[in-house]
């Protein structure tokens, strides 16, 4: 029946027009995207992993021997591989200055002995970041991390500590991974 023909064409003419219309839009949308920590130039020349990679993070300033001393060497370590993959800035053209403190509190007290049984860990970061050739601070701001442990049975007393230390380590890696966002957002957006 020539009915049935002339109803599959159109059918098969509006599929062909909706593919031309989605493959057009695709087209048109297909150099917009870019990923951010991409190895392509961005428009100013740079990708955002070379940005990162020329900031200079400075000592963070702490006293010998105090367990903020170990939380500014991690939190160095941590965006040193964060920005740069562990090596030094090439030609550095910022500046990262940042104070670490440590923060904690207890959830859970065990009413038989007295002793903590959940308690959370934490980091407060302030930093800022300066730019080397003028000297002006193009961004300041604060991060903070929080992470809960357990605190196993009274006997295990050392097990306490390392689960601290773990908690903490977690918590500097938070922050890390959120200051290395915050830069890339700048250097992206430049606000």
């Amino acid at each position: 029946m020539w009915w049935r023909n002339q109803a599959a064409s159109r059918a098969a003419r509006r599929a062909a027009v909706r593919l031309g219309v989605i493959l057009g839009a695709a087209s048109l949308l297909a150099g917009c995207f870019e990923p951010l920590y991409g190895s392509h130039p961005s428009v100013g020349g740079e990708s955002i992993k070379d940005k990162l990679a020329e900031v200079q993070i400075a000592p963070i300033p702490t006293r010998q021997g105090t367990p903020q001393a170990r939380l500014a060497v991690g939190m160095h370590n941590d965006l040193q591989f964060d920005l740069n993959g562990g090596a030094g800035a090439n030609a550095p053209t910022h500046r990262l200055d940042i104070t670490v403190s440590q923060t904690g509190f207890t959830v859970m007290v065990d009413p038989s002995s007295g002793r903590p049984t959940a308690q959370v860990a934490g980091v407060q970061v302030s930093y800022q970041l300066v730019e080397i050739a003028t000297g002006k601070v193009v961004l300041k701001d604060s991060t903070f991390a929080n992470v809960d442990y357990d605190a196993p049975g009274p006997e295990q007393r050392f097990a306490v500590q390392r689960a601290q230390r773990d908690a903490e380590d977690r918590a500097i890696q938070t922050a890390a991974d959120t200051i290395r966002n915050r830069l890339a957002s700048y250097f992206v957006a430049g606000t």
